[in-house]
C-alpha cells in the first residue's frame, strides 16, 4: 500500500483546456502532479498570471480545473480501493488483522465508543473537602489541621536543637584542632576533621529529612481517609458514629476571634486601605492596601492557642476551591530551588505544615524544572532553525551558547507558580525572577520585572485570583542605596504601571472587583510609609464620600 501511494505522488496528468478568443481557437495544456497538494484557487491564479490568459475565461477555467482535480482524484482512490479489495480476496492481507485495525481506529475516533473518564482522586477529595469546610464540621477540620501542624513544628524544633548541638560540638573540636595546627597536626589532619564534620552533619540532616517526610505522608493519608469517612457519615443523618466535635461552640469561636485579631494586629504594624474606581465608561471598584509587613507573614501559621478554631485560616480554607483565590508575588533568583535567601525561608514555612491537597514544594519545583528544561530545548531548536534559514552562522553560535549555559535557569521577568493549601492566607505563590538591576534607580516600565508583574496580573484574571500581594519596591529588604528619593521614584513607577495593568483587566476578565496589596519592607521608616500612603491616592482615583443634606 505504501508503494502505491508513492506512485501516486509522482504521477503526472495533463489538463487540456480549450477556449476561443475572437476568431482564434486556443488550447491550454497544464501538467499536474497527483495527489494535488496545492490549493486549486491558488494554482488557478498562478496559471492566469503565468500564461497571461484573458480575464473572460477566468471563472470557466477555475471551474474546469477544480472539476478535473476532483474527477482524477476519485479515479485514483477507486483504483487503490480495487487493489486493496483484490489483496483481501486473494488472501494477501490477513482479514482478522485488518478488522482489528479498523475497529481500533474507529473506537479511538468515535465519541460514543470512548471510555468514560476514570474518577480522579484529587478532584473527588477536593469536592468532599469543599462540602465539609462549608458545614458544621469546619471547626473539626481546622482543629485537626492545627494538631498536625503542632506535631510537625515539634519535630522540626527537635531537629533544629540536635543540629545546633552538633554544630556547637564540631565548632569546639575544630577550634582545638586549629590550636594544634603546626604542632602535632598538619593541614591534612584539619581537612580530614572537616570532612568528618561535614559527613556527620549530612547524615543527621538526611535522618531528620526522612523522618519529616514519613510523618508528612502519614498525616496526609490519615487526613484524607478521615475526611472521606466523615463525609460519608454525614450523608447518613441516622448514623450515631458522627463525633460531637463537629458542633461549633460559640464561646470558643469568640475567644479565637479575639485572639486572632490581636495576633493579626501585631503582625501588621502599619497599613492603609483605599477604594478606587477604574475604567473609561463602565467603572470597576477595586480595593487597594498599603502595608508594612514581611511577605512571609501571609504564609506563616500562628503557634499561639494550640486548641480551638483558627479563624485566620478559616477564610483561606473556605475559599480554597472557589473563584476568589489569594496570591502572593515572591521575588527570587534565576535558580529553581529552595537553598538560599527568601526561597529557603519560604520552604521552611511550607515544611512546617503538611499540604493535604497539593504536592509538597520540592515535588512542585521538580516539575517546574522539567518544564523549564523542555521549554529551553524547544527554544534552542527553534533558534537554530531560524538562524539556518538566515544563514547567520556567527549569530547562531552565540545564541546557542547563551541558551545552553542557562538551560536549567529562568530569565528575569519569567515566573513559576506553586499551589498551596497549608499557608496561612495564601493559595498561589508567583515566584518572579529578578536580577540585581531592580536595585538600581533607572528601571523603566519595560523592565522585565515590571512586565513580569503584568503577566502575573493577567494570570490572576484568567484563574480566579482576586487578591494579590505585590512588593511595592520590587525588593524584600532595604539596603543603603535605597534612599528616600529612590523609594519614591520606584513606588511611583510601580503604582502607575499597576494602574495601567488593572485598567487592562477590564478587557481580560470583563471587570471583576479585586484587592491589590502593596507591601513594603518592615525596616522602612514611618515617615517613608506615610509619604507612600499620600502618593497612592494621587495616582489612583480614590472614591470620595458624599454627604447629602436635605435643603429646606
Amino acid at each position: 500500500m505504501r508503494s502505491s501511494k508513492d506512485e501516486l505522488r509522482t504521477k503526472e496528468k495533463k489538463l487540456v483546456y480549450k477556449f476561443a478568443a475572437g476568431r482564434e481557437n486556443y488550447e491550454l495544456t497544464v501538467p499536474i502532479e497527483f495527489p494535488v497538494q496545492e490549493n486549486p484557487s491558488h494554482f488557478h491564479g498562478r496559471l492566469m498570471l503565468l500564461h497571461n490568459l484573458p480575464c473572460f475565461i477566468e471563472d470557466d477555467l477555475k471551474k474546469s480545473l477544480i472539476q478535473f482535480i476532483e474527477d482524477e482524484t476519485i479515479k485514483d482512490y477507486d483504483r487503490e480501493s480495487e487493489k486493496a479489495l483484490g489483496a483481501v480476496t486473494s488472501g494477501e492481507v490477513d482479514l482478522e488483522h485488518l478488522v482489528n485495525s479498523w475497529t481500533k481506529a474507529y473506537t479511538k475516533t468515535t465519541l460514543e465508543h470512548a471510555r468514560p473518564e476514570e474518577p480522579n482522586w484529587d478532584e473527588d477529595f477536593g469536592d468532599v473537602y469543599h462540602d465539609l469546610i462549608h458545614s458544621p464540621a469546619s471547626e473539626t477540620l481546622l482543629n485537626l489541621e492545627h494538631n498536625y501542624f503542632v506535631s510537625i513544628s515539634e519535630l522540626i524544633g527537635e531537629r533544629d536543637v540536635e543540629l545546633k548541638k552538633l554544630r556547637e560540638r564540631q565548632g569546639v573540636e575544630m577550634n582545638n584542632v586549629m590550636q594544634e595546627l603546626g604542632k602535632s597536626l598538619t593541614d591534612q589532619d584539619v581537612n580530614s576533621v572537616a570532612a568528618q564534620h561535614f559527613e556527620s552533619q549530612q547524615m543527621l540532616e538526611n535522618k531528620w529529612a526522612n523522618e519529616l517526610k514519613q510523618l508528612t505522608n502519614i498525616q496526609k493519608q490519615e487526613y484524607q481517609e478521615w475526611v472521606i469517612k466523615l463525609h460519608q457519615d454525614l450523608k447518613n443523618p441516622n448514623n450515631s458514629s458522627i463525633s460531637e466535635e463537629i458542633k461549633v461552640q460559640p464561646s470558643q469561636l469568640r475567644e479565637s476571634t479575639d485572639a486572632s485579631a490581636r495576633i493579626y494586629e501585631e503582625q501588621r504594624q502599619l497599613e492603609e486601605s483605599f477604594t478606587i474606581h477604574l475604567g473609561a465608561q463602565l467603572k470597576t471598584m477595586h480595593n487597594l492596601r498599603l502595608l508594612r509587613a514581611d511577605m512571609l507573614d501571609f504564609c506563616k501559621h500562628k503557634r499561639n492557642y494550640r486548641s480551638g478554631v483558627k479563624l485566620h485560616r478559616l477564610q483561606t480554607a473556605l475559599s480554597l476551591y472557589s473563584t476568589s483565590l489569594c496570591g502572593l508575588v515572591l521575588l527570587v533568583d534565576n535558580r529553581i530551588n529552595s537553598y538560599s535567601g527568601i526561597k529557603r525561608d519560604f520552604a521552611t514555612v511550607c515544611q512546617e505544615c503538611t499540604d493535604f491537597h497539593f504536592p509538597q514544594l520540592p515535588d512542585q519545583l521538580e516539575v517546574v524544572q522539567q518544564v523549564v528544561l523542555y521549554a529551553r530545548a524547544q527554544r534552542l531548536k527553534k533558534s537554530k532553525q531560524q538562524h539556518e534559514l538566515k544563514d547567520n552562522i556567527v549569530g547562531q553560535e552565540d545564541a546557542s551558547k547563551n541558551i545552553e549555559c542557562s538551560q536549567s535557569n529562568i530569565f528575569p521577568g519569567e515566573f513559576y507558580i506553586t499551589r498551596h493549601s497549608n499557608l496561612s492566607e495564601i493559595h498561589v505563590v508567583f515566584h518572579l525572577c529578578v536580577d540585581d538591576n531592580v536595585k538600581s534607580g533607572n528601571i523603566t516600565a519595560r523592565d522585565p520585572a515590571i512586565m513580569g508583574l503584568r503577566n502575573i496580573l493577567k494570570v490572576c484574571c484568567t484563574h480566579d485570583i482576586t487578591t494579590i500581594s505585590i512588593p511595592l519596591l520590587l525588593v524584600h529588604d532595604m539596603s543603603e542605596e535605597m534612599t528616600i528619593p529612590w523609594c519614591l521614584k520606584r513606588a511611583e513607577l510601580v503604582f502607575k504601571c499597576v494602574k495601567g495593568f488593572m485598567m487592562e483587566m477590564a478587557s481580560w476578565d470583563g471587570g471583576v472587583s479585586r484587592t491589590v496589596q502593596f507591601l513594603v519592607p518592615q525596616s522602612i521608616s514611618d515617615e517613608m510609609f506615610y509619604q507612600l500612603s499620600n502618593m497612592l491616592p494621587q495616582i489612583f482615583r480614590v472614591s470620595s464620600t458624599l454627604t447629602l443634606t436635605s435643603k429646606r
